[in-house]
């Protein structure tokens, strides 16, 4: 089967390679030695017999190729003739009538061949040899032919059937000492992968190598041909795998070949009873069958019954069935199930039925699937058999609506928020739909889980004002409203509400609606009144989702617990520790593509704050493999943004933060804050610093948030990008300005009453911003910047508190003070930007460092003053860039130079960007001293 025009690398075969080539060298007395690999078609043997004479070859080896040929009466020794043919060119030597004399002549030739180096003796597809290549293979290995030979032979495993006589003659090999016989196995599923990957080339997604591995079961060539397909965009199975397979299974006898058609259209494994049932044959033919299709290696056996070694037969032999055959198939299946005792198995039932073409009949099991899935949090599972029901169910089934309404549910339980809600409106639309109550907050919950935080708000409100609305649904629409205002930034509404849903719950709520509640109140009041007391209430909520192992309990209370210690409490290594170990327990629940995808974006924050970049990349990584979506996927880009920006990688950032802001319609302030944080952080970046001032502007208009930590963030950024503006040579916005103010106001007054964590953390916030206004009123003051940097370092947080050491350096060293204090600062800061990662921040570190003559490292040196470093500097601009530069230096405003050079104002500012970043200034006077220094 293997092709060498087309191959793929050699995967999982290294150890074995070398096993063989070691055993090969390793002669017996005799000066013999042989290996013998054994493998199904497409397995690898022909490429590692291959390589294996390519290794040895090149260790001094003579090596002869022979392939035996499947035509019944090949000549005697056709493979070794052959081979010798292949060497020299000369016609074989014509076949004496003794058989002894010709293998004397022949092992002759091969003393001749080999000299005084030791023979290789390569034969391929050795089932199909001819007696007297076996008898030769018995004379050489016993050393009667006096010649220091290595034989190396492939033979498929298949054909070792029955009375083969190969079979005799490994038997009779196997004592000597010197020989080895090597079963090759298919790849793993991480082999598989590797494969994959290497072929397609680029990133493969998991579940599309996962799919080549099913498909395959691990077969080298098919793998490679699957992988073929699947780089070229191939959906249909190519005809090269399609005829292989075909051939194969007419080589079978008529029995066994009915026996393949009939696993292959089960659920495997098919149990010994079930194929019985199935296939019409007496029980020793059956087994006789089942025998040889086992020997042919099509079928598996074990302990749990027959399966297909590739699935891809069943692929093949589906459309050479008829339709009707196939159904008859099917319905043998189903009612052989049926007749068993015991509990039915639905799943394989439901299928069968559907197959047979019997919706009636297929509907019950389908729907009992559907529950036992949901019993064992299988929300995945049970989504797709409700949407199956659905399929089977007309639109006037009167069962109908109670099937929407599971269906809708489920796909909210895995992530199909927008399903669920298509699905709900259907519902809505029957004459026998549930209240106005029931689809009032089942639409909020949906709504809040797609990311449309207020048009779910509006629909909580409803609920709770819904004439029909009863107490237990009143608990629940509070617990849920707390929860959505916990989102939204209002931590005084959510406490309300949660103590509300907590007095109705007690008396006619859920367990469901006490975690809920209580995880919001905990939240709520550890972050406005009192953390030690809003710990023990949100801890006391995760203790009882744990005793109820559901996963929305644990989902809720291990999220907000994990969020409020990440986050507002500042005690980031053990939020991060709660996040993960949340995030654990639920993986095996059926809610990867939710909560845990949630609980990893939290741990992935919590790794960045301290520093962690390379960790917090690797667990978003794993969370993306769970492709979620809403608010879901909003948390995860947030994070991944995040990242992105400090790594400088803009289009990627830009390209995270355009979906966040697709998929937020109507997002609450804990989504829609960070995200512009980090377009205004991007924005600077990139030297557009209007661009940032827009970003976090709009952010202000989030009034009714009262989350002082988001709003210190964010006026930092502000006041930031104001501060880069004017060292730029732009003017900064009077009116931004006074808004910025107005926000550092509004926080000094705010966080008198906050609790002592949150209080720390803005007091952080507020000394960023305080020593930001030094810079916009050009006051250069290291001071404020020492203090932030002192209080970042308390936070543990080395992002902040770098930053503050850069500009304390810079003040100080503007200054011409502590010029010694300022470049250690300058090193420190440069050290924790090249530790996490921080491109951008490093390379304006390096900046300061230039613009100084401050020396970070042995490694890193600032550019030399002076009229050379000047030339140097303008040879790496591009004509434009020049051009620019040159319409800098005589003075003119942006929008000048466009009209000069016939550009756009914000090209310009590209331009600028670039020329600052390749000259390492940061004004456009310090462009222009250095343009004219060098003209």
């Amino acid at each position: 089967m293997a092709r060498q025009g087309d191959e793929g690398p050699l995967v999982g075969r290294t150890g074995t390679l070398a096993d063989v080539q070691s055993n090969l060298r390793n002669v017996g007395t005799g000066g013999t030695a042989a290996v013998f690999v054994t493998g199904e078609s497409g397995v690898g043997k022909t490429r590692l017999l291959r390589e294996t004479a390519d290794a040895l070859r090149e260790t001094g080896f003579s090596v002869l190729f022979g392939t035996c040929l499947d035509i019944g009466d090949a000549s005697p020794l056709h493979p070794v003739l052959q081979a010798l043919r292949r060497l020299d060119g000369s016609a074989p030597p014509g076949a004496p009538d003794d058989a002894g004399a010709l293998l004397e002549r022949v092992s002759r030739d091969l003393r001749a061949i080999a000299g005084d180096q030791q023979l290789l003796l390569v034969l391929d597809d050795l089932q199909w040899a001819d007696r007297s290549t076996r008898q030769l293979l018995l004379y050489l290995l016993a050393g009667l032919g006096d010649v220091r030979v290595s034989v190396l032979a492939a033979i498929r495993a298949e054909a070792l059937h029955g009375t083969h006589p190969l079979r005799r003659v490994l038997a009779e090999l196997r004592r000597l000492r010197s020989v080895r016989v090597v079963d090759l196995a298919p790849l793993s599923q991480e082999q598989t992968r590797e494969l994959v990957t290497a072929i397609v080339g680029g990133t493969v997604a998991l579940e599309d190598a996962d799919r080549v591995f099913k498909r395959s079961g691990g077969n080298p060539f098919v793998v490679e041909e699957l992988s073929r397909d699947l780089r070229d965009g191939r959906v249909e199975l190519s005809d090269t795998l399609r005829e292989i397979f075909l051939s194969r299974v007419d080589e079978l006898p008529p029995h066994a070949h009915t026996v393949v058609h009939a696993i292959a259209a089960g659920v495997e494994p098919v149990e010994h009873a079930v194929l019985a049932g199935v296939v019409p044959l007496p029980e020793d033919q059956l087994i006789e069958a089942v025998r040889a299709a086992v020997t042919h290696r099509f079928v598996a056996s074990d302990r749990d019954g027959y399966k297909l070694r590739h699935r891809l037969v069943a692929e093949v032999l589906e459309q050479e069935v008829l339709p009707a055959e196939a159904a008859s198939l099917h319905r043998r299946y189903a009612e052989t199930l049926e007749s068993v005792e015991g509990e039915p198995d639905n799943a394989r039932l439901a299928h069968h039925w559907q197959r047979a073409g019997e919706p009636d009949r297929a509907l019950p099991p389908v729907v009992a699937s559907a529950r036992a899935a949901e019993r064992m949090y299988g929300f995945a599972e049970a989504h797709r058999y409700w949407t199956i029901a659905l399929q089977l169910a007309g639109e006037t089934d009167e069962r109908r609506t109670e099937l929407l309404g599971h269906a809708a549910e489920s796909a909210h339980q895995c992530g199909e928020h927008l399903l669920a809600l298509a699905r709900l409106e259907e519902l809505a639309g029957r004459p026998d739909a549930p209240g106005q109550s029931e689809l009032h907050l089942r639409r909020a919950r949906y709504l809040a889980a797609a990311g449309r935080s207020a048009t779910a708000e509006v629909e909580y409100q409803r609920a709770l004002e819904a004439p029909d609305c009863t107490p237990r649904r009143r608990a629940s629409a509070a617990a849920y409203l707390a929860e959505l205002l916990l989102h939204l930034g209002r931590y005084a509404d959510a406490n309300q509400h949660a103590r509300e849903a907590l007095e109705l719950a007690a008396v006619n709520g859920a367990t469901t609606d006490l975690v809920r509640a209580s995880a919001a109140l905990g939240f709520s009041a550890a972050f406005r009144e009192d953390p030690d007391a809003g710990l023990a209430v949100i801890r006391h909520a995760v203790e009882i989702a744990e005793r109820s192992g559901h996963p929305d309990d644990l989902g809720v209370a291990y999220l907000h617990l994990a969020e409020l210690l990440a986050g507002p409490l500042n005690s980031v290594e053990e939020g991060v520790l709660v996040a993960r170990r949340g995030a654990d327990l639920l993986a095996a629940r059926g809610v990867g593509r939710t909560y845990q995808t949630r609980l990893l974006a939290v741990a992935a924050k919590g790794l960045f704050r301290n520093g962690q970049w390379s960790e917090a990349y690797a667990v978003l990584e794993t969370a993306m493999r769970y492709h979620p979506s809403g608010a879901d996927a909003v948390e995860l880009l947030l994070a991944r943004s995040q990242l992105w920006v400090g790594f400088g990688e803009v289009d990627n950032a830009r390209r995270d933060l355009d979906a966040v802001a697709t998929l937020l319609a109507g997002g609450g302030a804990r989504h829609v804050l960070p995200m512009l944080t980090l377009r205004a952080g991007l924005a600077m970046w990139q030297g557009e610093h209007a661009e940032a001032r827009a970003a976090v502007q709009r952010g202000l208009t989030e009034t009714r948030s009262d989350d002082l930590v988001l709003l210190g963030v964010l006026a930092w950024h502000g006041l930031r990008a104001e501060a880069e503006a004017r060292v730029a040579g732009q003017p900064t916005d009077p009116g931004a300005l006074r808004r910025l103010r107005t926000v550092m106001d509004r926080l000094v007054k705010g966080v008198v009453e906050a609790p002592a964590p949150v209080r720390a953390v803005v007091d952080g916030y507020l000394d960023l911003c305080t020593a930001e206004l030094s810079r916009v009123e050009d006051r250069q003051d290291p001071e404020p910047w020492a203090r932030a940097a002192a209080i970042w370092d308390r936070r543990q947080q080395p992002y902040p508190a770098a930053y503050a050491r850069l500009r304390h350096a810079e003040a100080s060293l503007q200054r011409r003070v502590r010029r010694t204090s300022a470049a250690t600062g300058l090193r420190q800061a440069y050290a924790t930007a090249t530790a996490m990662g921080a491109r951008p921040f490093a390379n304006e570190i390096i900046g300061v460092a230039q613009r100084f003559r401050v020396t970070l490292g042995d490694d890193v040196q600032a550019l030399p003053a002076g009229p050379e470093r000047a030339a140097d500097e303008l040879s790496t601009l591009t004509g434009r860039e020049r051009e620019v530069l040159a319409a800098v230096a005589e003075g003119l405003t942006n929008r000048e130079i466009g009209e000069q050079l016939f550009i756009s104002e914000r090209t310009v500012g590209v331009h600028l960007g670039h020329i600052f970043d390749k000259l390492q200034v940061r004004t456009r006077v310090q462009a222009s001293r250095v343009y004219l220094t060098a003209a």
